[in-house]
């Protein structure tokens, strides 16, 4: 795949750079370009470049870089949004910060373990009570619990009269 690049040229501390057409895996150091389509001068912004030698490449589907797709977007030689090319700022780690933090997350997580609480209470109260495990008596309970026995008299028998 092409891609329009900028290659490095010019002296330490002072940056120039060729826009120029090579392939994606190649280096830009590497000097095997396909085309050199312009010069562009941070430092002065100064910037020489073939637009339609750029909009034929594209057309070609050769991907500009992110920075050469806003430097395009602001010459106007191609229409669109600007992409962000800066990194993600990661936030600068004090311990103090980190402690407030923790304070917040677990006060946030304590009140929403809070709100499960309540609302999953009202549901275990409309749900039918399950029957409670069966516990065995022992003997003396048992034995204490049951009834005297009625006491017998002894009857007398009486004889069948002959």
């Amino acid at each position: 795949m092409l891609m329009i690049r900028f290659q490095r040229i010019g002296r330490t501390n002072d940056p120039a750079f060729r826009i120029v057409v090579l392939e994606k895996e190649r280096a830009a150091k590497a000097g095997n370009i396909v085309e050199l389509l312009g010069t562009y001068n941070p430092r002065s912004k100064a910037l020489t470049l073939d637009e339609e030698q750029v909009k034929h490449w594209i057309s070609k589907g050769a991907q500009p870089t992110d920075s050469i797709h806003n430097l395009l977007v602001n010459k106007g030689v191609i229409a669109g949004k600007k992409v962000n090319v800066l990194p993600k700022k990661s936030p600068q780690k004090n311990e103090a910060k980190i402690a407030e933090e923790a304070a917040a997350a677990k006060a946030v997580a304590d009140a929403t373990a809070a709100e499960k609480v309540a609302a999953e209470a009202p549901a275990v109260e409309e749900a039918p009570a399950a029957e409670a495990p069966v516990e065995m008596p022992t003997e003396a309970e048992v034995v204490a619990e049951a009834e005297p026995a009625p006491e017998v008299t002894p009857v007398a028998e009486e004889t069948p009269a002959a």
